[in-house]
């Protein structure tokens, strides 16, 4: 029998009542995997409004004890690399070499992003001006929206989490409508890791409503997009 899967929002699971859902597929046995939840525009403002709220906090935590979070999340892909490889062969259809390599990847970023924690240097400048030092320091920006493609669906949502989550940005993720369940999963790693709620959040559905709705919202600060050329420049017009 299918997985029925929800949203993660504000550091808890929910699978809201009375939304449409539909179904992420084996595309070689066309077994049905999973069914999730088509979230709303209402759904993504939550999401968003949970990010907003956990940033205060999050930008607080000193950037070493964010890098132990990505370095522990580093270690549970690890672990449970065997397992996240044949679901990404399972649901996208990668060969098993390539699924194990995709879960590779996003271990090999998150360990590189960890020690970016203790690598934000700043600069000083010499003033022109007496009695004065002139200084630059790193700041997050503030919730950062999150699009994925389904080709690399634990990789790359590594990559672009692990550098939001490193710089202070709460995440909201809206993995492939092909890949959902490698993103749940994903999603699971950072949960066990630590992350503390509101930082880390994701939503299924379709790109012209959960997309648009992430990209479009006044507190998304950035966007991080990887897809078709198309699509890309929807994006691009999208969050301008």
């Amino acid at each position: 029998m299918a997985q029925e899967h929800g949203f993660y929002v504000g550091g808890k699971w929910t699978n809201p009542k009375g939304r449409k859902r539909f179904d992420t597929i084996n595309p070689a046995t066309r077994e049905v995997l999973a069914t999730f939840p088509l979230g709303t525009m209402e759904d993504t403002d939550a999401a968003v409004r949970s990010a907003r709220a956990a940033f205060g906090a999050w930008r607080r935590t000193p950037a070493p004890r964010r890098g132990e979070m990505l370095l522990e999340a580093a270690r549970i892909l690890r672990r449970r690399k065997e397992e996240l490889g044949r679901l990404v062969t399972t649901e996208m259809g990668k060969v098993i070499a390539e699924g194990r390599g995709d879960v590779q990847e996003a271990i090999d970023f998150f360990e590189y992003a960890a020690g970016e924690g203790r690598r934000m240097f700043g600069e000083t400048v010499p003033s022109e001006l007496p009695d004065k030092m002139c200084l630059t320091l790193r700041m997050p920006v503030g919730p950062v929206g999150l699009v994925t493609p389904w080709n690399f669906p634990i990789a790359i949502p590594s990559w672009k989490s692990g550098a939001a989550l490193i710089a202070g940005c709460p995440i909201v993720f809206k993995p492939s409508s092909l890949t959902p369940l490698c993103g749940a999963k994903f999603v699971e790693v950072l949960e066990e890791a630590g992350f503390p709620p509101g930082t880390v959040n994701m939503v299924t559905g379709s790109g012209s409503v959960v997309g648009d709705g992430i990209v479009a919202h006044p507190d998304i600060r950035a966007v991080s997009f990887t897809g078709g050329v198309d699509t890309g420049k929807h994006v691009y017009e999208a969050a301008a």
